[in-house]
């Protein structure tokens, strides 16, 4: 159990970052911060990021882009692990090497656009879209480590947003939220044009047997796919592909258990201790 989570946090192959190099340069988000704490358990960051992508595939636009021009479907273990180490950059890395990725990602986003099977025209860096995969992103890490880790103020929650004004700026995500208030209403104003979908339930299905952890462990990444379901809001969440779908009695307490046992473990040379040992080795002046 401790190795596979080790691995969950670790770039994938050809990805290899020393995220404790240069001494002493700052990341986007604050040392010690929220976003450092939330990002540091491994079991809520998966869960999290499964119910931002079910935010974000409700959504028509982000869906068709999603869908269509990424290599998700063709190996989904290996695209959440590039998608992890772009947040684990953005969240922990060296300030100009998170500048860097983040200007390359929009640099792919450019060359993404088409049209929704319902005839909208859309583009990966038009800023309303921007600014909901923003938020859904930064809900859903921090609502899972809320519901499932460790109970976050509603202050320490207000933090979780503000913290990621600097990752979603370079984004080109000038609306999202600075706020949990801001996060509450960026989802009123999105819920009427959120829609259940066929895609939707290809991807729960993909999260349930996708290679993500060894077989043996295949039934404990359902339960973790169900948690993510379960923290989903609505309307989202009454959507007839995740109706019924979300934790079964008595495994609310064997998620915490396993969120609150991760965030206990040590879990070797990962980018959070990396981290830190960067900013403790800052030069002296």
């Amino acid at each position: 159990m401790r190795a596979q989570i080790q691995a969950l946090m670790k770039p994938p192959a050809g990805m290899e970052f020393d995220f404790s190099q240069p001494a002493g340069e700052p990341s986007l988000a604050p040392a010690g911060g929220i976003a450092w704490q939330v990002f540091a358990n491994p079991v809520s960051l998966f869960i999290g990021g499964v119910t931002a992508v079910l935010l974000e595939l409700a959504e028509p636009s982000v869906r068709t882009g999603v869908w269509d021009h990424s290599s998700f479907q063709r190996d989904p273990g290996l695209r959440l692990r590039r998608t992890g180490f772009a947040a684990m950059m953005t969240v922990y890395g060296p300030r100009t090497a998170a500048e860097k990725l983040i200007a390359n990602v929009v640099r792919i986003h450019g060359h993404v656009h088409g049209t929704t099977p319902g005839g909208v025209p859309y583009h990966a860096n038009d800023p309303r879209l921007l600014d909901w995969v923003q938020a859904t992103a930064t809900f859903g890490f921090t609502e899972a480590y809320h519901r499932y880790a460790r109970t976050l103020s509603a202050r320490e929650k207000d933090a979780a947003f503000a913290e990621a004004e600097d990752a979603a700026r370079l984004y080109g995500a000038t609306g999202a939220p600075r706020s949990w208030a801001g996060w509450d209403a960026t989802l009123a104003g999105i819920a009427p044009g959120l829609e259940g979908s066929a895609i939707l339930a290809d991807f729960i299905r993909i999260m349930g047997e996708a290679p993500i952890l060894p077989a043996p462990m295949r039934p404990l990444q359902r339960l973790l796919v169900r948690a993510a379901i379960e923290i989903t809001p609505e309307p989202v969440r009454s959507l007839p592909q995740l109706r019924g779908r979300g934790l079964r009695l008595g495994e609310a307490t064997l998620v915490r258990a396993l969120a609150r046992g991760a965030g206990l473990l040590p879990l070797g040379d990962t980018p959070p201790a990396q981290a830190a040992r960067r900013l403790a080795a800052a030069p002296h002046t």
